[in-house]
């Protein structure tokens, strides 16, 4: 997408970083930098135009119209069935209380029958909107048991008990809303906790504008937030692409001064090792001979001396009687197979003398 130097696109040289800044601030989504929309003026260009027809998200006007029609819709309805929803869950949660209620202490008859009534008025209309045909997607979906929600609607309560029921209601979901209200309040802020029930209603008038000024509050914030973001990755691809640069200058200047220097480096260190070879050597040298005159005393030296005399006497003695012997064994065998047996036999016969010698021996030892 390069395109050619002189096509600026109509953008004033003094004004171009302050052109690139906006087209980054319209296209956040956008994995672009200044240095990408430097090198394509064209498409810097188109982002340009783009940005008087769509928003930071990418959508068109018109678009954006309808998203917001659609919005509206589905926040009417959204409010609707909360309103519903937490009726729903109040009444729940009344009947709840009033069963941890009952478990504690004793209940008047009137409020009893009160919440039995709710409840059992909450649970038949439950059944029938789970059995009314109408709200499913299969209209010929078989009913549960064959029921139908005109045979559940005649478990309801008797009507004198529903009117009363229904009198009761409001009073009652008031204190309850009113309740959960005071508790929302001291959660939202506890120093307010001990404040008069005139004082804490005056407050809660005025807690949901503070809600949607503490939500605004935070939705900036977290805008600031995500610039900050933006910006800090910026400025890391910046710091990274400089810091590359200088690990590629430093690369280069390594490569160029390590030849001139790599081999004045070796000599002293061959200079450096012979030296600690030569070192080494006389120190192990010099513990030789300190081992040797530790070892070696002139007492052990005289002593060693008639040692050596009285072993080489001795080993001439051997000597000449191995020559002796071998002499011997070389006459006897030329007599052949002959005197072999012989000598055997006369073996055999001195292992049984020296055999009875022994015998004899230990037999006249004990006797004694």
């Amino acid at each position: 997408m390069t395109a050619e130097p002189g096509a600026t696109g109509g953008l004033v040289l003094g004004n171009e970083d302050k052109v690139h800044q906006q087209v980054l601030a319209s296209f956040p989504l956008c994995d672009l930098t200044e240095e990408d929309l430097r090198q394509n003026p064209q498409f810097c260009k188109l982002l340009t135009s783009l940005a008087h027809y769509v928003d930071k998200t990418g959508l068109t006007n018109s678009l954006k119209k309808e998203l917001e029609t659609a919005q509206q819709k589905l926040l009417s309805q959204r409010r609707a069935w909360l309103q519903s929803e937490s009726i729903h869950r109040a009444l729940q949660e009344m009947i709840q209380d009033h069963r941890v209620r009952k478990h504690h202490a004793a209940v008047p008859p009137d409020e009893n029958m009160f919440y039995e009534t709710m409840e059992k008025c909450l649970l038949v209309a439950k059944c029938a909107r789970k059995l009314d045909p109408s709200n499913t997607t299969k209209k010929d979906q078989p009913s549960i048991l064959g029921l139908t929600p005109q045979d559940v609607m005649e478990l309801m309560p008797s009507e004198n008990n529903i009117q009363k029921m229904k009198q009761m209601l409001p009073g009652a979901l008031e204190q309850h809303l009113k309740k959960k209200c005071f508790s929302l309040l001291s959660y939202y802020q506890p120093e307010w906790e001990n404040d008069s029930e005139s004082l804490k209603r005056c407050k809660l008038s005025h807690m949901s504008a503070q809600l949607v000024k503490d939500k605004k509050k935070v939705e900036a914030l977290k805008e600031i937030s995500r610039e900050k973001r933006v910006l800090l990755q910026r400025q890391t691809q910046l710091y990274l692409s400089e810091m590359t640069a200088c690990v590629q200058l430093l690369q280069s200047f390594i490569l160029e001064n390590r030849l001139t220097m790599q081999a004045d480096l070796d000599r002293k260190k061959l200079d450096y090792f012979e030296g600690k070879c030569v070192l080494v050597m006389q120190k192990i040298e010099a513990e030789m001979v300190a081992i040797k005159l530790e070892t070696y005393t002139p007492d052990s030296i005289s002593t060693h001396k008639e040692i050596r005399k009285t072993l080489e006497s001795e080993l001439r003695a051997c000597q000449v009687e191995k020559q002796s012997v071998e002499s011997e064994l070389s006459s006897f065998e030329i007599l052949g197979k002959e005197f072999e047996a012989l000598a055997e036999e006369y073996g055999k016969l001195r292992e049984e003398i020296e055999m009875k010698k022994w015998a004899l021996k230990e037999f006249t030892k004990y006797n004694s």
